[in-house]
Protein backbone atom coordinates (compact mmCIF):
# COMPACT_ATOMS: atom_id res chain seq x y z
CA UNK A 1 0.00 0.00 0.00
CA UNK A 2 1.25 3.38 -0.58
CA UNK A 3 2.07 6.17 1.81
CA UNK A 4 0.40 9.18 2.12
CA UNK A 5 2.54 11.78 0.51
CA UNK A 6 3.62 9.84 -2.72
CA UNK A 7 2.48 10.49 -5.81
CA UNK A 8 0.18 8.74 -7.85
CA UNK A 9 0.56 9.76 -11.24
CA UNK A 10 -1.76 7.56 -13.95
CA UNK A 11 -4.60 6.13 -11.37
CA UNK A 12 -7.26 6.98 -9.77
CA UNK A 13 -7.13 7.44 -5.82
CA UNK A 14 -9.27 6.15 -3.19
CA UNK A 15 -9.94 8.00 0.17
CA UNK A 16 -11.90 7.05 2.32
CA UNK A 17 -13.77 8.38 5.02
CA UNK A 18 -14.32 6.17 8.52
CA UNK A 19 -15.98 7.26 12.34
CA UNK A 20 -18.34 6.32 14.68
CA UNK A 21 -22.05 7.63 14.64
CA UNK A 22 -22.61 11.27 14.97
CA UNK A 23 -18.93 11.85 13.32
CA UNK A 24 -20.31 14.19 10.85
CA UNK A 25 -18.22 12.33 7.95
CA UNK A 26 -21.25 12.04 5.57
CA UNK A 27 -21.75 15.78 5.84
CA UNK A 28 -17.94 16.21 5.17
CA UNK A 29 -17.89 14.27 2.16
CA UNK A 30 -20.90 16.15 1.04
CA UNK A 31 -19.12 19.79 1.56
CA UNK A 32 -15.41 18.14 -0.07
CA UNK A 33 -17.31 17.24 -3.15
CA UNK A 34 -18.11 20.67 -3.03
CA UNK A 35 -14.91 21.65 -3.10
CA UNK A 36 -13.85 19.46 -5.66
CA UNK A 37 -16.61 20.01 -8.31
CA UNK A 38 -15.47 24.18 -7.27
CA UNK A 39 -12.18 23.44 -9.15
CA UNK A 40 -13.37 20.90 -11.99
CA UNK A 41 -12.41 17.60 -10.49
CA UNK A 42 -15.74 14.69 -10.47
CA UNK A 43 -15.39 12.86 -7.45
CA UNK A 44 -17.22 9.56 -7.65
CA UNK A 45 -19.37 8.99 -4.28
CA UNK A 46 -20.02 5.25 -2.58
CA UNK A 47 -20.85 4.45 0.60
CA UNK A 48 -21.18 1.30 3.06
CA UNK A 49 -22.96 -0.92 3.31
CA UNK A 50 -24.62 0.15 0.22
CA UNK A 51 -23.38 2.07 -2.96
CA UNK A 52 -24.59 -0.79 -5.56
CA UNK A 53 -28.22 -2.23 -6.23
CA UNK A 54 -27.84 -5.35 -4.77
CA UNK A 55 -25.60 -3.16 -1.35
CA UNK A 56 -28.73 -1.14 -0.92
CA UNK A 57 -30.37 -3.97 -0.89
CA UNK A 58 -28.14 -5.56 2.01
CA UNK A 59 -27.70 -2.39 3.66
CA UNK A 60 -31.59 -2.38 4.59
CA UNK A 61 -31.44 -5.68 5.85
CA UNK A 62 -28.20 -4.97 7.76
CA UNK A 63 -29.88 -1.62 9.58
CA UNK A 64 -33.31 -2.84 9.80
CA UNK A 65 -34.02 -2.64 13.40
CA UNK A 66 -36.49 -5.47 13.21
CA UNK A 67 -33.50 -7.99 11.95
CA UNK A 68 -33.15 -8.42 16.15
CA UNK A 69 -32.20 -12.14 15.20
CA UNK A 70 -28.94 -11.40 13.07
CA UNK A 71 -26.18 -12.60 14.54
CA UNK A 72 -22.47 -11.35 14.62
CA UNK A 73 -21.09 -13.32 12.16
CA UNK A 74 -23.92 -12.89 9.68
CA UNK A 75 -23.43 -9.20 9.97
CA UNK A 76 -20.02 -9.18 8.95
CA UNK A 77 -20.81 -11.56 5.94
CA UNK A 78 -23.74 -8.82 4.90
CA UNK A 79 -21.17 -6.27 5.50
CA UNK A 80 -18.33 -8.23 3.64
CA UNK A 81 -20.28 -9.19 0.57
CA UNK A 82 -21.69 -5.56 -0.16
CA UNK A 83 -17.93 -4.58 -0.04
CA UNK A 84 -17.25 -6.89 -2.67
CA UNK A 85 -20.08 -6.28 -5.00
CA UNK A 86 -19.00 -2.09 -4.54
CA UNK A 87 -15.44 -2.77 -5.44
CA UNK A 88 -16.26 -5.14 -8.55
CA UNK A 89 -19.11 -2.70 -9.42
CA UNK A 90 -18.31 0.87 -8.50
CA UNK A 91 -14.70 1.30 -6.73
CA UNK A 92 -12.31 -0.30 -9.71
CA UNK A 93 -13.69 0.39 -12.57
CA UNK A 94 -13.54 4.32 -11.42
CA UNK A 95 -9.51 3.61 -10.04
CA UNK A 96 -9.49 1.95 -13.42
CA UNK A 97 -10.60 5.29 -15.31
CA UNK A 98 -8.45 8.15 -13.24
CA UNK A 99 -11.16 8.99 -11.25
CA UNK A 100 -11.14 10.27 -7.20
CA UNK A 101 -13.26 7.97 -5.63
CA UNK A 102 -14.97 9.06 -1.59
CA UNK A 103 -16.00 6.12 -0.24
CA UNK A 104 -18.25 6.79 3.02
CA UNK A 105 -17.18 3.57 5.08
CA UNK A 106 -15.01 0.96 3.63
CA UNK A 107 -12.78 -2.31 5.12
CA UNK A 108 -11.81 -0.44 8.31
CA UNK A 109 -15.19 -0.10 9.72
CA UNK A 110 -15.92 -3.83 9.92
CA UNK A 111 -12.49 -4.14 11.94
CA UNK A 112 -13.90 -1.50 14.36
CA UNK A 113 -17.65 -2.81 13.91
CA UNK A 114 -17.63 -6.58 13.44
CA UNK A 115 -14.01 -7.02 15.05
CA UNK A 116 -14.30 -4.99 18.14
CA UNK A 117 -17.55 -4.03 18.37
CA UNK A 118 -19.02 -7.62 17.86
CA UNK A 119 -15.65 -9.34 19.45
CA UNK A 120 -15.22 -10.83 16.57
CA UNK A 121 -11.72 -10.26 16.53
CA UNK A 122 -9.44 -8.39 13.68
CA UNK A 123 -7.86 -11.42 12.35
CA UNK A 124 -11.20 -12.85 10.93
CA UNK A 125 -12.37 -9.76 9.77
CA UNK A 126 -9.31 -9.21 7.88
CA UNK A 127 -9.21 -12.65 5.66
CA UNK A 128 -13.35 -11.57 4.76
CA UNK A 129 -11.71 -8.47 3.73
CA UNK A 130 -9.53 -10.00 1.88
CA UNK A 131 -11.97 -11.72 -0.28
CA UNK A 132 -13.64 -9.02 -1.34
CA UNK A 133 -10.97 -6.28 -1.65
CA UNK A 134 -8.36 -8.69 -3.47
CA UNK A 135 -5.64 -6.37 -2.74
CA UNK A 136 -6.98 -3.32 -2.86
CA UNK A 137 -6.25 -0.56 -0.35
CA UNK A 138 -7.42 3.22 -0.10
CA UNK A 139 -4.85 5.63 0.09
CA UNK A 140 -5.84 7.71 2.65
CA UNK A 141 -8.07 7.53 5.26
CA UNK A 142 -10.16 10.45 6.69
CA UNK A 143 -11.06 9.52 10.36
CA UNK A 144 -13.33 11.48 11.76
CA UNK A 145 -13.03 11.29 15.35
CA UNK A 146 -15.24 12.24 18.58
CA UNK A 147 -16.10 10.29 21.78
CA UNK A 148 -18.73 7.83 21.55
CA UNK A 149 -21.67 10.16 24.17
CA UNK A 150 -21.29 12.92 22.04
CA UNK A 151 -21.87 11.00 18.77
CA UNK A 152 -24.89 9.03 20.54
CA UNK A 153 -26.15 12.65 21.39
CA UNK A 154 -25.98 14.14 17.82
CA UNK A 155 -27.88 11.20 16.36
CA UNK A 156 -30.32 11.61 19.18
CA UNK A 157 -33.00 13.30 17.31
CA UNK A 158 -33.27 10.79 14.53
CA UNK A 159 -35.01 7.26 14.23
CA UNK A 160 -32.26 4.92 14.97
CA UNK A 161 -31.06 1.93 12.90
CA UNK A 162 -30.04 -1.22 14.34
CA UNK A 163 -26.38 -0.13 14.82
CA UNK A 164 -27.08 3.54 16.66
CA UNK A 165 -29.58 1.69 18.72
CA UNK A 166 -27.03 -0.32 20.17
CA UNK A 167 -25.63 0.60 23.88
CA UNK A 168 -22.80 2.96 24.83
CA UNK A 169 -20.21 0.00 25.53
CA UNK A 170 -20.51 -1.17 21.88
CA UNK A 171 -20.00 2.15 20.81
CA UNK A 172 -16.52 2.74 23.04
CA UNK A 173 -15.34 -0.49 21.62
CA UNK A 174 -15.89 0.79 17.87
CA UNK A 175 -14.27 3.80 18.91
CA UNK A 176 -10.84 1.64 20.38
CA UNK A 177 -11.21 -0.26 17.62
CA UNK A 178 -10.44 2.82 15.29
CA UNK A 179 -7.87 4.50 17.37
CA UNK A 180 -6.23 0.83 16.97
CA UNK A 181 -6.46 0.79 13.63
CA UNK A 182 -4.82 4.33 13.07
CA UNK A 183 -2.17 3.23 15.85
CA UNK A 184 -1.42 0.52 13.02
CA UNK A 185 -1.40 2.30 10.40
CA UNK A 186 -0.05 5.88 10.97
CA UNK A 187 1.13 5.68 7.16
CA UNK A 188 -2.62 5.96 5.60
CA UNK A 189 -4.99 7.25 8.43
CA UNK A 190 -5.01 11.06 8.80
CA UNK A 191 -7.18 11.87 11.97
CA UNK A 192 -10.19 14.89 11.61
CA UNK A 193 -11.21 16.20 14.53
CA UNK A 194 -14.83 15.19 14.49
CA UNK A 195 -15.71 17.67 17.33
CA UNK A 196 -14.22 21.13 15.33
CA UNK A 197 -17.37 21.92 13.12
CA UNK A 198 -17.96 21.42 10.04
CA UNK A 199 -15.75 24.26 8.86
CA UNK A 200 -12.90 23.09 10.30
CA UNK A 201 -13.50 19.25 9.54
CA UNK A 202 -13.94 20.46 5.72
CA UNK A 203 -10.26 22.86 6.37
CA UNK A 204 -9.06 19.56 8.10
CA UNK A 205 -9.33 17.49 4.89
CA UNK A 206 -8.33 19.91 2.16
CA UNK A 207 -4.82 19.72 4.21
CA UNK A 208 -4.78 16.05 4.03
CA UNK A 209 -5.81 15.65 1.12
CA UNK A 210 -3.39 18.30 -0.51
CA UNK A 211 -0.37 15.83 0.70
CA UNK A 212 -1.29 13.17 -1.17
CA UNK A 213 0.45 15.24 -4.20
CA UNK A 214 -1.89 13.45 -6.74
CA UNK A 215 -2.48 14.96 -9.82
CA UNK A 216 -6.05 14.92 -9.62
CA UNK A 217 -6.00 17.09 -6.29
CA UNK A 218 -3.12 19.65 -8.28
CA UNK A 219 -6.18 22.67 -8.21
CA UNK A 220 -7.56 22.03 -4.03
Amino acid sequence: MSATGTQYNGAGLLVTFEGPEGSGKSTLIAALADRLRAVGVQPVLAREPGGTPIGERIRAVLLDPASTAMTARTELLLMVASRAQLVSEVIRPALDAGRLVLCDRFADASVAYQGHGRGLGQDLVDRLNGVALEGLEPHLTLLCLLSPEQGLARIGGRSPDRLDAERLEFHQRVHAGYLALAAQQPQRFRVVDAASGPPQMLASAVEHLRSLEHRLLSGL
